[in-house]
């Protein structure tokens, strides 16, 4: 039996196991979407991210043995924030919210946590991981890059990963599959090309973009984003059998 118990709609629904479904279950990781509030350009929601994140850690607990926590919808969109909407938090408390998360799992007897990223921008969480390292709590972040590049190639996905960086081909076609409904028009004709982003972190989005899109939403489909999610699941099973590698002695 998966950890998640009968898969809500991804996105919509929190969670629903109790505390004696999860101690039946046995699951000794915990996966945690991390999402973000931020523009998406005119067609996609602003929650995009964390949708994101709540659909691959759905998918993931209706096929691997894991505990599901609810996602943590704000993080680190500075760069985002001359677009109407987009809502941050520092980087420090970012960390210390995920840190917190990790310590009271230790005391109710789960192993290891593994944070479903969906924005590129919360860069404080390799510095959590990295630090779990030297601790008997082992940590991941997921999915890494080569698992997204293994799903781009399985998905058929045409734009290269640094083009494809905001509300582009692989977002939009994730949506497409997953919640179609979130998808305003207009994805059709908003293809926006800035690979030179060399001073994003100190310019922000808007030096390289006027509409809030990078990449090619043209391109997305809903078959994509049906293999990309089915081949991020078959990635993580090499972070589970890590991360679930050491108990307790």
């Amino acid at each position: 039996m998966s950890g998640s118990g009968t898969r809500p709609q991804t996105g919509k629904v929190l969670p629903t196991r109790t505390t004696e479904e999860v101690r039946a279950d046995g699951a000794d990781v915990a996966v945690l979407p991390i999402g973000s509030f931020e523009q998406h350009g005119a067609f996609l929601p602003l929650a995009t991210d964390t949708v994101i994140a709540c659909t691959i850690a759905d998918e993931i607990a209706a096929a691997h043995p894991v505990l599901h926590l609810p996602p943590v919808t704000i993080s680190c969109s500075h760069e985002h924030a001359a677009w109407p909407g987009t809502v941050s938090l520092s980087a420090a408390t970012l960390y210390a919210v995920v840190r917190d998360i990790a310590d009271s799992l230790r005391r109710s007897g789960i192993h290891g946590l593994i944070l479903v990223n969906g924005h590129g921008g919360n860069y404080v969480l390799r510095n959590i991981v990295q630090e779990s390292a030297a601790t008997d709590f082992r940590m991941a972040l997921f999915p890494g890059s080569a698992d997204w590049d293994a799903a781009r190639t399985r998905a058929g996905v045409r734009t290269p990963s640094n083009t494809d960086m905001h509300a582009g081909e692989l977002e939009t076609s994730i949506l497409l599959h997953a919640h179609p409904e979130l998808v305003r028009p207009g994805h059709e004709t908003s293809d926006w090309i800035s690979d030179d982003r060399k001073h994003l972190l100190t310019l922000g989005m808007p030096a390289y973009t006027e509409s809030g899109v990078i990449g090619r939403p043209s391109e997305a489909s809903a078959d994509k984003g049906k293999e990309l999610l089915a081949g991020l699941v078959e990635s993580f099973a090499e972070y589970l059998s890590l991360v679930g590698a050491e108990k307790e002695a």
